[in-house]
């Protein structure tokens, strides 16, 4: 008999769960999700959907923050992980130079024909990580631009890059660094003038709020930041491999070839972590300029052959599939879709967005009686009707959805790049059913709204 049987342990102790979370991990996670009813449990997952223990499906419009592109278990995937496991590889041996990861490699620099070079770690924010220090190093120089209201990540030279004080609070200090405004020329050159600067670090689309970088910003930010002698990073964590309609998101910008691109998240195939830092050629010879600094930036687990097994096999279904035209198409029809409703609903704002990353933004309704609810949530706190949006969709139309930023009244949907025209109609189907009872002025929707505002007042 084996000493170690998981589905045994999970058959055992899985519905402590919840339990187990608070009493040992974030106490803070099982407590928010108990509070807005999130606290489901789900027994398996297979491509755009979960299910429950009773067997009712859930269509996933967030997977796993834009990790699980492919949706879950892509069998493309899964059966690349069995390969490599029983094939035995020496991995990990730190002194020979392993297939896999050229191979992976070559594969994504095909897409950036004007990088060169990559580097792999282990997440989206070590692949910023990566970017900062490499373009510190390349250029000697120890500021970093950012843009305002930006995330890249939540370690420590990433959160110095990332907009939002409610991440930065309490861990101070930080890395050298100044916020400019998203598509702000004269700010960033002011800041560049300065001579100090050694990059400017941008997502071409946001995601908090899902705000996209105006059309030409990309290219032209490249140009007065290669004639400071600066770089331009772009950080493709969240829109890159196929998310909005093309392989990186900074391709819809003519022209723009930035210095250093990152990439994670749907690399990962939804199994094995896995980031990516390409970059030009001088940069990685700055950083690896000799025999005794080959080791001056490293990852224990970078390269791992499973990773690399998993990031193969993604680009193959990329490519197999046709999964980019799929989220362009898909992503068009669900924007279309949603940008009709706002003549229908006086709290439906504005939708944007590219492919299969779109944002809903409410705000103010213009009629007395919904102004007055309205009013009385944004009092207690700013945010909480769209999180009055996102309750219902889940626990009466089993759709799982999240709401784009701390504050902030807009829902982001960056669903499995995979689905189709039922995913699409059975979300705009939901969302209109949301959005009538939201308009109706009462029902079991504000009744939640003002349990919410409890919640905001007792927590000041």
């Amino acid at each position: 008999m084996r000493k170690f049987d998981l589905p045994a342990l999970l058959a055992d102790r899985a519905a402590e769960r919840y339990e187990l979370h608070g009493r040992h991990l974030n106490p803070q996670l099982p407590r928010m999700l108990r509070t807005i009813g999130f606290d489901k449990v789900y027994e398996r997952a297979e491509g755009a959907y979960f299910w429950d223990a009773d067997g009712d499906d859930y269509l996933d419009m967030l997977s796993g923050f834009g990790v699980m592109g492919l949706g879950r278990h892509h069998p493309v995937v899964r059966q690349a992980l069995h390969d490599v496991l029983d094939l035995s590889l020496a991995d990990l041996t730190r002194f020979d130079c392993p297939p896999l990861p050229g191979l992976l490699a070559e594969k994504l620099l095909a897409h950036s024909p004007h990088l060169a070079r990559v580097f792999f770690s282990n997440s989206g924010t070590e692949a910023v990580e990566t970017a900062l220090k490499f373009a510190r190093c390349a250029t000697g120089r120890p500021r970093v631009l950012y843009c305002a209201h930006a995330f890249h990540g939540l370690t420590t030279g990433s959160l110095s890059v990332n907009g939002e004080s409610c991440f930065r609070d309490g861990f101070a200090p930080l890395l050298p660094d100044t916020a400019v405004p998203l598509g702000d020329l004269d700010a960033l050159e002011r800041e560049l003038r300065r001579g100090d600067v050694a990059a400017l670090i941008v997502e071409p689309i946001q995601g908090k709020g899902v705000h996209e970088a105006p059309r030409g910003y990309l290219r032209a930010a490249q140009e007065l930041l290669h004639r400071h002698k600066a770089l331009l990073i772009a950080d493709e964590v969240q829109t890159g491999l196929g998310r909005t309609g093309d392989f990186y998101a900074y391709q819809h910008d003519d022209g723009a070839e930035p210095d250093l691109v990152c990439v994670a998240k749907s690399l990962s195939g939804g199994y094995v972590p896995v980031g990516a830092t390409l970059g030009k050629e001088w940069i990685f010879k700055k950083v690896f300029s000799s025999m005794d600094r080959v080791v001056v930036h490293s990852a224990s687990f970078g390269s791992n052959a499973q990773a690399m097994a998993a990031g193969l096999a993604v680009l193959a279904v990329l490519e197999d599939e046709q999964v980019v035209a799929n989220a362009r198409r898909t992503g068009q029809e669900l924007k279309d879709r949603l940008t009709a409703l706002t003549g229908r609903y006086e709290m439906l704002h504005a939708v944007r967005g590219r492919g299969l990353m779109i944002g809903i933004e409410f705000g103010r309704p213009s009629s007395l009686g919904l102004r007055g609810r309205w009013s009385m949530l944004q009092a207690a706190r700013r945010g909480l009707f769209a999180q009055m949006v996102v309750v219902p969709l889940l626990r009466r139309h089993r759709i799982l959805t999240q709401v784009s930023g701390d504050r902030l009244e807009v829902i982001k949907l960056i669903p499995p790049l995979i689905i189709g025209e039922r995913e699409v109609e059975r979300f705009v189907t939901a969302f209109i059913a949301v959005m009538d009872e939201a308009h109706s002025g009462g029902g079991l929707m504000w009744d939640f709204g003002r349990t919410l505002v409890k919640q905001a007042v007792a927590q000041r």
